[in-house]
Parts: structure tokens; C-alpha cells; sequence
């Protein structure tokens, strides 16, 4: 057999295209899938599909335990900005009483930017922590996590203060409901809502200085700054509802007219959302390629199985309680989007199994329950052991069996890019098939609903992504086995 140089030794990465189209089609599915699920728990599909298929991308000879630990990083933080209003922060630019007010317009559009740039900047952050080579032990994850509460709390004293809408008081900058806008409205009318970004911006801040220059991971800070730019596809997104909004006219005629009930405005803004959002990370990700870590260090867990188990005992209950349940002394912890993350990213730093969960069962059942809630209890859809079995039982088992099954196989050979391409493949399938069916299954040959379209589009990106985690990469490893 011929040797090869160094140069040829090297790992082929990808052209520029592909991390920028193969993330959007996975952002754009995956934050439109979101709208129907919501919060940090909907947002976290989105960071799961898109780590996926970056890290499937730029780490072709990834080990296995660190190709999920980057993956579910990514996920992970990618939920911390759903702890955000915006509803509000939307309704400035499309709200009845303020349509052709520019000025709120502007000033919900810059919010949205502000708070999009907030809220993917800790996906890019994060992702890129697990891609930059420097290795993040589960105290110093710990440590950051409690510094990022503290600046949280210091943030949202100096920004989202003072929060009195009885009295009229709210803080200086604020981007929901004001009477700035709407002077005669009475308190129940305006329905203020409380902003945390500020103190979400100090902790996404504290902990950028800390991984980028404490820690010199040049990836994590890089990556960052492209996640705050791809956090622009918020108000991007928003244009085209908002355009609707203001010039309603121009849809009661002509093609338009028939076009325009089939359209979810709302759920396309977060299709567009997401999609710019998974472009702006792989372009910077392949901006930065030569900066990523192979993912291939030996590395023991630092938390025995044990004490993973005990996390997951204590993290699932309360994820749960949370989503489904009104119990005032876990929503005041956990409802905050770092708190929810806080023994994740710890476990996943430490431990073994962990970032399997995350990227199977932890992130699923959530958007599981869901499923059922909408279409058992809520639309009465079909009886509940069939949803409980359909929608619940099976693809929790499946999802925990791949986990497990996958953890097993860390140290045996198992490569991580074919994890990462089975991952992919299992995880794009499993949720558009839960959000189809939350859609009640509109098929593009029966009678049209404004469900249809989205649909469709994410019938493009799930098949698109399938050729990809098929087809990519195949030609590396055949000639790696020559």
C-alpha cells in the first residue's frame, strides 16, 4: 500500500456548503418544530439537531464518548434562552394598535435581535466548548454554572429592574407590553411580562471571558460570537410575519388570497428563525475548521455510574414537575433555563452514560408528554392507550435502548462518527414524526390547513438530512479501510 503524507493523513472536511445547508435544514426544522412545544425543552431539539449535524461534519474520526459530550453540550445550552419572553417583544411589531407605528416596530425588532443574539450565542458557546479541545471536567461545568446564576441575578437587577406593573414601574429598557406604546391601556388590558434577558446576557458574558480567555478555547469563543449573529434570524424571521401583519391588504386579493390561510405566519417566522440561525453556526464552525478538535483523546469518566444515576433520579422529576405540573417550590428553581441545565451539563461533563441521555431519552420525553397531552387529552385524537403507547412508551424505550446500547459501546470501537450518523438519522425521524403528528398528519394530497405548508417544508429538510447522514462520509471510511 502507498504511504501517505501528513497532509493526506488528515481528515477531509467538509466545503463550506454543506455545514451551512445541512444546518439550516436542521435549524429550520427543528426551531419550527419548536413553536409547537415551546420553552427550553422545544428549543433543546433544535440545539440537538444542529450539534448533531456539525459535529457529524467536522469531526469525521471522532471517539465516541467525546462526540456526544459536544453534541450534548450543544443541546444542552441551546434550551437556556427559552427562559426568555418574547410573545410581547413580537407583538410591538405587529400588534393592531400599533400597526404603522415605526418606532415600535424598530424597537420590538431590536429586542428580538438582543434576545435571539442572547439566546444562540449559549448554543455556539457551549458547542464550541466541546469542540475546541480543551477538556471541561465536571467542577470547573459546576463552578461555571453557579458563577453564570450569580451574574444571572446581578444582571436582572441592573436590567429587568424594576418590575411593578400595578404601579406602573418597569425597567428603563424593556421590550414587551409597555405604556410608552399604549399610554391608555389598563394594567389587565397590557399584561406586562417579566424579562430576564438581562441577566441572561451577563451569564452568557461571564462565561464567554471565562472558556475563551481563562481557558483559551478558541472555538468556544469564536463560535459565540457567530451563534449572537445567527440569533439575528429572530427579527429576519420576523420580517415576513410582521410585513403580513402590516399590509394585510395585499393578501385579500388574487393569488395571495388563496395563499394566505394556508399560511402559519408565526411558525414560519420560527422556520426562518432557526434555519438562519443553523447557517450562521456551520459557517462559523467552517470559518474556524482549522481550530477544531479532532474529538479523539483518551479520557475516563470522572463520576462513577452510580452517581450519574443519582443525577438522573433528581434531574428527571423535576423536568418533569416542571412541564407538567404546578408545583411553586420546583418552578421557582427550575422554570430558569440554567437552573434546568445545571446538573446536565455537569453529568455529561463527568460521566459516561450521560451525554447518551441527553441526546436520547432526556431530550425526548418532554416533547413525548407533550404529544400526548395535545393529542390524547387535549384533541381527544385517539384513546390513551394508544397515545400513551404510540406517542410515550414506544419511542422512550427506543430512545433509552439507544442510549444504553451506544454508552456501552464507548472503549469497543464503535467510531463516533457512526454514532453521529445513526444519531442524526433516529433523532431527525423521531421528531418530525412526533410534530406530524401533533400537525394531525396533513398530507399534502388531502384538503390543505395552514399546517400544510410547514409541513411540507419539513418533509424537505427531514429528507434532506437523510441523504446527507446516508451518503456523506462514506467515502472516507472506505478508503480509511483500504
Amino acid at each position: 500500500m502507498k504511504p501517505t503524507s501528513a497532509a493526506e493523513s488528515q481528515p477531509a472536511l467538509p466545503p463550506m456548503w454543506q455545514p451551512v445547508l445541512l444546518a439550516a435544514l436542521a435549524g429550520g426544522m427543528a426551531w419550527g418544530i419548536r413553536g409547537q412545544y415551546g420553552h427550553e425543552t422545544g428549543a433543546m431539539i433544535a440545539g440537538l439537531l444542529v450539534s448533531l449535524v456539525l459535529v457529524f461534519l467536522f469531526c469525521p474520526h471522532a471517539a465516541l464518548l467525546p462526540a456526544a459530550r459536544a453534541v450534548a453540550f450543544g443541546t444542552i445550552a441551546m434550551g437556556f434562552g427559552g427562559t426568555m419572553t418574547y410573545g410581547q417583544t413580537i407583538g410591538l411589531t405587529q400588534h393592531v394598535a400599533l400597526i404603522g407605528n415605526w418606532d415600535a416596530w424598530r424597537w420590538g425588532m431590536l429586542g428580538l435581535a438582543i434576545k435571539g443574539s442572547i439566546w444562540i450565542g449559549f448554543a455556539g458557546l457551549f458547542l464550541g466548548m466541546g469542540l475546541g479541545g480543551v477538556r471541561y471536567r465536571a467542577r470547573e461545568i459546576l463552578l461555571l454554572m453557579l458563577g453564570m446564576l450569580a451574574l444571572y441575578a446581578v444582571g436582572v437587577w441592573l436590567l429587568n429592574r424594576p418590575y411593578d406593573p400595578a404601579n406602573k414601574l418597569l425597567p428603563s429598557i424593556y421590550f414587551s407590553a409597555d405604556w410608552h406604546w399604549q399610554p391608555d391601556a389598563t394594567v389587565s388590558e397590557l399584561k406586562p411580562r417579566r424579562e430576564h434577558w438581562g441577566g441572561l446576557l451577563f451569564a452568557l458574558l461571564g462565561a464567554w471571558v471565562w472558556a475563551g480567555w481563562i481557558r483559551r478555547d478558541l472555538v468556544a469563543r469564536r463560535l459565540a460570537l457567530w451563534g449572537m449573529i445567527g440569533g439575528l434570524g429572530f427579527p429576519i424571521g420576523q420580517s415576513l410575519q410582521s410585513f403580513h401583519a402590516w399590509n394585510r391588504e395585499l393578501f385579500q386579493a388574487g393569488i395571495w388570497a388563496q395563499i394566505a390561510p394556508l399560511m402559519n405566519w408565526w411558525n414560519w417566522m420560527e422556520t426562518i428563525f432557526g434555519a438562519v440561525m443553523g447557517a450562521c453556526l456551520g459557517l462559523g464552525l467552517w470559518l474556524n475548521r482549522k481550530q477544531i478538535s479532532p474529538l479523539n483523546e483518551a479520557q475516563s469518566p470522572s463520576i462513577k455510574p452510580a452517581v450519574e444515576g443519582l443525577l438522573l433520579g433528581v434531574h428527571l422529576p423535576l423536568l418533569l414537575l416542571t412541564e407538567f405540573a404546578a408545583v411553586r417550590a420546583v418552578d421557582l428553581f427550575y422554570d430558569l433555563g440554567l437552573w434546568l441545565g445545571l446538573i446536565p451539563l455537569v453529568a455529561v461533563a463527568g460521566g459516561r452514560w450521560w451525554p447518551f441521555l441527553v441526546v436520547f431519552p432526556v431530550t425526548l420525553l418532554p416533547i413525548a408528554g407533550k404529544t400526548i397531552r395535545s393529542l390524547v387529552y387535549e384533541a381527544q385524537a385517539l384513546n390513551p392507550t394508544a397515545g400513551w403507547v404510540l406517542y410515550g412508551v414506544l419511542p422512550v424505550v427506543l430512545s433509552t435502548a439507544a442510549a444504553l446500547w451506544c454508552a456501552v459501546q464507548v472503549g469497543r470501537g464503535m467510531s463516533g462518527r457512526t454514532f453521529l450518523r445513526w444519531a442524526l438519522l433516529f433523532n431527525a425521524w423521531l421528531y418530525f414524526a412526533l410534530n406530524h403528528a401533533f400537525f394531525r398528519f396533513p398530507w399534502p394530497w388531502e384538503t390543505w390547513t395552514a399546517r400544510t405548508p410547514n409541513a411540507m417544508a419539513f418533509a424537505v429538510c427531514v429528507l434532506g438530512l437523510t441523504i446527507a447522514g446516508l451518503v456523506l462520509g462514506r467515502r472516507q471510511v472506505a478508503d480509511k479501510a483500504d
